[in-house]
């Protein structure tokens, strides 16, 4: 049996006595006819039962419905599932993600984003650190970043002071002796700077006796778990007998501290209290539920993709206004309480 021939522009101009002039209009620029005579065309395309061509659509109008995405690894439960929420908008937004690994190397990001613009991707969502905002913004693209510096690109972030100042309230309530914050080094133009500040400002604020770890702690469970090793070492031998709460800058690490304890003691000693950062699935997952500071990551992922597609529909316009400058979006963390801190 022979298949039925998908309409032509000829098809849907006869059944609409429209122009396929104005067919075409529809497909490659809607804005520029009424809504009623879009609504026509619509409902005509399905009583044809019109099948769209995508790959003809694409080399019609240049748009290709391709998102790219930079992110800086997936050993991160944060950035897997920050990467598996932004995916998931596909069902409401409908467009396709283009997705490469950075491992913090910005001369391999620059060859990604040149293979992303080769197949011509209309907006971009940023999640690495290496490249600047400035040289971002040089590409003349729809770009939206998560939790990085992002003065000349439009953001959205977590209220990660307060996130900070919720973390460490929480530990400062159980009467630890010491309060100590582990983290990698980070410039203050980076949003995750603020679970830095708001430590600080709590512990000088309540005359809490505190230290900062900084560690690099790499792109594997490895190197993350070296890292976090040496931590503890110090930790237990500068501390001994002291009540610890430990701020830890992600739920990731939070996971590999809490199992390091339990090698070592079989459980998680009383004198060790734990609050990670994020919610990641890792924190309810783990040996025992660990306390977090929830960042809300379906809400980022949803609010990041829906400001770039403002931004690519306002390019799609026949008279695009440029915005002004960049968008910023902060989404306010929740503290939860799990088994780390309340027993």
């Amino acid at each position: 049996m022979a298949q039925k021939k998908n309409p032509t522009f000829s098809d849907i101009a006869q059944y609409t006595n429209f122009s396929k002039t104005t067919i075409s209009r529809y497909f490659n620029n809607p804005d520029s006819l009424t809504l009623e005579n879009q609504e026509i065309i619509a409902n005509a395309l399905k009583e044809l039962n019109y099948k769209e061509n995508k790959v003809a659509r694409i080399l019609a109008n240049g748009k290709t419905e391709f998102v790219g995405i930079i992110i800086p690894d997936l050993f991160n439960n944060y950035y897997s599932e920050m990467l598996n929420q932004i995916l998931s908008t596909y069902a409401e937004y409908g467009y396709k993600f283009l997705v490469f690994i950075g491992n913090e190397n910005g001369d391999i990001e620059r060859q990604y984003i040149k293979e992303l613009m080769a197949y011509k991707i209309e907006g971009l969502i940023i999640l690495s650190h290496t490249i600047p905002s400035k040289e971002l913004a040089e590409l003349q693209l729809p770009i939206v970043t998560i939790e990085r510096e992002d003065r000349y690109v439009c953001s959205v972030n977590t209220d990660n002071y307060m996130g900070a100042i919720q973390a460490t309230s929480l530990l400062a309530k159980h009467d630890c002796d010491i309060l100590i914050h582990i983290n990698s080094p980070t410039a203050p133009e980076v949003p995750a700077y603020g679970r830095i500040q708001g430590f600080l400002d709590i512990c000088e604020e309540k005359h809490l006796k505190h230290q900062i770890i900084y560690k690099s702690f790499g792109n594997t469970y490895e190197e993350a778990r070296n890292k976090l090793g040496e931590a503890l070492k110090e930790i237990s031998e500068n501390y001994p007998g002291l009540k610890k709460g430990i701020f830890v800058s992600n739920d990731t690490h939070a996971n590999i501290l809490l199992n390091l304890l339990f090698q070592k003691y079989g459980t998680l000693p009383e004198d060790y209290l734990i609050v990670g950062f994020d919610n990641s699935p890792i924190s309810t997952e783990s040996v025992i539920p660990i306390s977090t500071v929830g960042q809300q990551i379906d809400r980022i992922a949803h609010e990041a993709v829906s400001l770039l597609v403002e931004q690519m529909n306002e390019r799609k316009k026949r008279r695009p206004v440029p915005l002004k400058e960049p968008i910023h979006k902060i989404i306010t963390p929740v503290l939860l309480r799990r088994s780390t801190t309340e027993r």
